[in-house]
């Protein structure tokens, strides 16, 4: 429905590796480790699986090793976006034993937090795999994580809507308000951004559609409606402009909306309510 975007969260530890580790260590300064272990002690890590899931985010994992100590080798035992069992290797990690320990939580949180989202997004994309239906992500994510996030929607097989304002047009409740109605906001878009970006258009009710219908936008966001008001929204339509339903939708309610002949739902809570997959590293 929407452009996909393909995200390297390599970029990610490039520009916010240092910022990352540097909570965890100011000036490399690992208290515990520099106590306990000698200067030349070599460790052996093994990242594992507390239970079933899809992976993501072993290339952070692997970068923010690498940025703690270049001589760190990480080898993946799984593909991202793989789905694994309670008790699998998902990776090991050897080397400098004090570098080794100092990258293991920041690493550990990214690989939970990313499979976690991974995870639940792989569940409402099985819920509604009988139907064309989309399952994608939005904005509802953790400032300054937006791309990891998204790339693990991506790897759970969900599809990324727009990574920020400033990548298409989406005309809101409070845009349509502010403006004076949707066929004002729309023409004010066009009148500023002429054909730059895509536009899509919010609605609530059936009227809203039908206005926004005559303007042809790019696609219609289906705000919060019933699945009879989303069935009747998608005969209106007619295939005329493909229509992404959104609002409060879950596991239990998703595959009643994709029936509905949507081509796209929108689920915040992929990236704002995923519980983090449980990993651990054991290191001898």
């Amino acid at each position: 429905m929407l452009s996909l975007l393909r995200l390297s969260i390599a970029e990610d530890v490039d520009a916010d590796g240092e910022w990352w580790f540097g909570e965890e260590a100011p000036s490399s300064r690992d208290a515990t480790s520099t106590a306990t272990l000698g200067p030349d002690a070599v460790l052996d890590g093994y990242l594992v699986a507390k239970e079933e899931g899809v992976v993501a985010g072993l290339p952070l994992a692997d970068a923010l090793f690498r940025l703690v100590d270049p001589a760190l080798r990480f080898t993946p035992s799984v593909e991202e976006g793989e789905r694994v069992e309670a008790g699998q290797t998902l990776a090991t990690v050897g080397g400098p034993g004090r570098a080794l320990l100092a990258a293991e939580r920041p690493a550990i949180n990214f690989v939970g937090r990313l499979s976690g989202i991974a995870t639940l997004t792989r569940q409402f994309v099985d819920a509604v795999s009988h139907t064309a239906a989309d399952i994608l992500d939005t904005r509802k994510t953790l400032p300054g994580h937006r791309r990891p996030d998204k790339y693990a929607v991506q790897q759970g097989g969900g599809h990324n809507h727009r990574m920020g304002l400033y990548d298409m047009v989406l005309i809101k409740d409070n845009h349509i308000d502010g403006a004076g109605g949707i066929t004002e906001a729309v023409r004010r878009v066009r009148d500023t951004h002429g054909d730059t970006y895509s536009i899509e258009v919010e609605v609530k009710t059936l009227d809203e559609l039908d206005e926004a219908l005559a303007l042809a936008p790019d696609y219609l966001l289906l705000d919060n409606m019933s699945p009879e008001t989303l069935r009747q929204a998608v005969e209106r339509a007619d295939g005329r402009v493909p229509l992404e339903a959104s609002g409060g939708v879950t596991l239990d309610t998703v595959s009643t909306v994709a029936e509905t002949g949507v081509d796209a739902i929108s689920v915040g809570a992929l990236t704002h309510s995923a519980e983090a997959f449980d990993v651990s590293m054991r290191a001898r």
